[in-house]
C-alpha cells in the first residue's frame, strides 16, 4: 500500500475510533462537567448547511493535533447522505480526509452520524447555529469534542464574541478551546 494511502487509512481509523469511543468517554467527567449533555437548539435546513465551513476553534483532539487552516466541505451525495471533505494544513502540507454522514431520524437534521472508515460512525451534533447559517457550534454527547465553524476563515470580532458566549452557555469550558489559525501557507 502506498505510504500516502497508508497514512490516510491510519488517520481515518484514528478519527473514527476517537468518535466512536466518545460515547464511552461520557463515563468520565468531560469538559462540560456533570451538566446535562447539550442538545441541538434548532432544526437544520440541510440545503443551507451544506457548503464550505472554516474551523474557528475546537477542543484539541489527537487526530487534529498540529492542524491549522482547517475547513470542511459538505455536499449532498446521490444516496441522500452527505459527503464530508475535511482538510487542514499540517507541517506545511495539506492533509485531507473524506467521509460520509447520515442524518439521525427524528433529529430535525441537527444530529448526524459521521464515518471516515467503514462501518464505524461517531456523533456530530449541530448544537447551535446562526439563523443565516454564518456560524455553527458542533459537538457530541460526551462533551469531549467541540468545533466552532464559520463561513469566513476569519470572522469579525462580534461574531467570535457571540460564538464564545454561546459555547459557554452550552456548558463548555472556553479555556480548553484552541483557536484555529488560517494565515498559514502550505507547500503542496
Amino acid at each position: 500500500m502506498p505510504a500516502k494511502h497508508s497514512k490516510w487509512l491510519l488517520t481515518a481509523v484514528a478519527v473514527t475510533a476517537s468518535l466512536a469511543l466518545a460515547g464511552c468517554a461520557a463515563l468520565n467527567k468531560g469538559p462540560v462537567g456533570n451538566a446535562a449533555v447539550p442538545q441541538p437548539a434548532k432544526p437544520v435546513d440541510l440545503t443551507r448547511y451544506l457548503g464550505l465551513w472554516y474551523e474557528m476553534g475546537r477542543y484539541e483532539a489527537p487526530f487534529q493535533k498540529g492542524c491549522e487552516a482547517v475547513s470542511a466541505q459538505y455536499t449532498l451525495r446521490d444516496d441522500g447522505n452527505i459527503r464530508v471533505l475535511n482538510s487542514c494544513t499540517k507541517n506545511g502540507k495539506i492533509d485531507t480526509a473524506t467521509g460520509k454522514a447520515k442524518i439521525v431520524e427524528g433529529s430535525n437534521n441537527a444530529k448526524l452520524r459521521v464515518s471516515f472508515f467503514g462501518p464505524f460512525y461517531g456523533d456530530y451534533w449541530v448544537l447551535d447555529r446562526a439563523d443565516d447559517y454564518s456560524w455553527s457550534i458542533v459537538g457530541e454527547p460526551s462533551g469531549r469534542y467541540l468545533w466552532m465553524l464559520t463561513r469566513e476563515a476569519n470572522p469579525d470580532a462580534q461574531t467570535r464574541s457571540l460564538i464564545q458566549q454561546r459555547v459557554q452557555e452550552l456548558g463548555y469550558d472556553w479555556d480548553l478551546v484552541r483557536m484555529t489559525r488560517h494565515d498559514v501557507n502550505s507547500n503542496q
